[in-house]
């Protein structure tokens, strides 16, 4: 999923966020230029690693003169203490990409982590737990990766890549059935389309019109989702989402529902504590 192009435009884009139009000021100003180092990638607490290979283009995109060891891979569960890299090399260049190459790993391996935690809770229900747009701008090709890594599935990637009719698209076009008829006539029989209720009502018109191939129950208590599980299954594909939290996401698996998709995989997922640690 990652391409060494995409990898490379980000890295090098921040990067530059972080050096300005200038240089690392503190580094050149306090070690001597050709001193070396050795930093140690480390966890200091417990998760699932993702990023890796975005942390150490970072290193590679700053200095050619790094030499690298790693120990641990991406999808690999991480105990604190444990050594995921050893890096060698030039001193500034070391202390240049550091905060960069941590926040990518940091932040792609708490979305991995938090993912994880919830694919654990539903492991045994034939569910699965998807991600959604929700993601941080211009990171989303490292956050829906960092979800596959946690163990998820990937939701559409944007607008072009899949039909889904909101809400709000409902009501611009007049009504579900009239969104639905539309949608169907002029995308083609190749695409699948999706489409939210709210409601069991909804859910109703939604299966007497017969054109959409998944729906969206969003925000459904417990009862109804129950209800509109037993009149989709195996008619329709169904996915929950809205407001589902790791305390609530087993019981919403059990259903019967076929995904659950979570916002908060991406948007609130708390970084990964990782660190590095130089001896000179």
């Amino acid at each position: 999923m990652l391409s060494p192009i995409y990898i490379e435009e980000h890295v090098k884009a921040a990067l530059k966020e972080d050096l300005g139009h200038g240089f690392d000021i503190t580094s050149n100003l306090l070690i001597p230029a050709g001193q070396e180092a050795k930093g140690a990638i480390k966890a200091r607490e417990s998760g699932r690693l993702a990023g890796l290979i975005v942390a150490l283009s970072t290193f590679s995109f700053t200095d050619i003169d790094f030499d690298m060891t790693v120990m641990a891979e991406d999808g690999a569960d991480l105990k604190k203490g444990d050594v995921i890299a050893e890096i060698i090399g030039p001193a500034r260049s070391l202390l240049t990409a550091e905060r960069v190459a941590l926040n990518f790993m940091s932040q792609m391996s708490g979305v991995a982590t938090l993912t994880a935690k919830y694919v654990e809770k539903i492991k045994d229900t034939g569910c699965e737990i998807c991600d959604t747009r929700k993601t941080i701008p211009g990171l989303r090709l490292f956050q829906k990766y960092a979800v596959e890594i946690g163990g998820g599935s990937n939701h559409r990637f944007g607008l072009d890549d899949a039909i889904l009719i909101k809400d709000n698209h409902i009501a611009v076009a007049g009504g579900i059935s009239e969104a639905l008829d539309q949608v169907h006539m002029l995308a083609g029989h190749t695409k699948k389309i999706e489409i939210e209720v709210d409601n069991l009502k909804q859910l109703d018109e939604v299966m007497a019109n017969g054109k959409a191939d998944i729906v969206m129950l969003d925000n459904f208590e417990l009862p109804d989702l129950k209800k509109a599980v037993g009149r989709t299954k195996g008619r329709i594909t169904s996915e929950a989402s809205g407001g589902i939290i790791l305390e609530t996401v087993r019981a919403i698996a059990e259903t019967g529902v076929d995904y659950i998709s979570i916002g908060a995989l991406t948007h609130s997922a708390p970084a990964l504590d990782i660190a590095l640690d130089i001896d000179v």
